[in-house]
């Protein structure tokens, strides 16, 4: 799937478009990614916040595709773990950059050329209108090669 058709496709996944999360760029190459979250009736928390899960959606499965679209169909990419730190009240618009550098792929391929699982972190500040950092959010990545089709039918391994 092309990146313009993905980005369409998931804002109107029902999980981004009911938290009012919306992706406003996916670069067709998947190096760089943009999202935003704007602050509705229906997306604020008990105190007139952002919802946090609404915070932390919007950085959700990002990195994984990223990874899996530029390292292609030779490798497994799974979401391994998370986590995500309050650091300000989100009011408002609020965004997320992801930007993926081809050196962090170089280093992701040797570390995962003999087959061994790689655990990669990732990570970004969720920002409001004024660039102040709302949420720390880490991502760990797992990345492993696939084994060859005949590789896996050889007896004993």
């Amino acid at each position: 799937m092309k990146a313009s058709s993905l980005r369409r496709y998931m804002n109107f996944w029902p999980p981004f478009l009911f938290a009012g999360i919306h992706i406003t760029r996916l670069d067709d190459d998947f190096r760089h990614a943009r999202v935003e979250l704007r602050q509705r009736w229906y997306n604020r928390n008990y105190v007139g916040t952002h919802f946090g899960g609404s915070l932390f959606a919007m950085t959700d499965p990002f990195w994984m595709i990223m990874v899996l679209r530029r390292l292609g169909r030779d490798y497994l990419v799974w979401d391994q773990a998370a986590d995500i730190r309050f650091t300000k009240p989100g009011r408002g618009t609020v965004s997320v950059e992801f930007d993926l550098d081809e050196s962090v792929l170089d280093e992701i391929r040797a570390a995962a050329s003999g087959g061994e699982k790689v655990l990669r972190w990732f990570e970004m500040d969720v920002r409001d209108a004024s660039g102040d950092v709302v949420a720390k959010v880490r991502k760990q990545v797992y990345v492993r090669r696939k084994r060859d089709a005949g590789a896996a039918a050889t007896p004993g391994t």
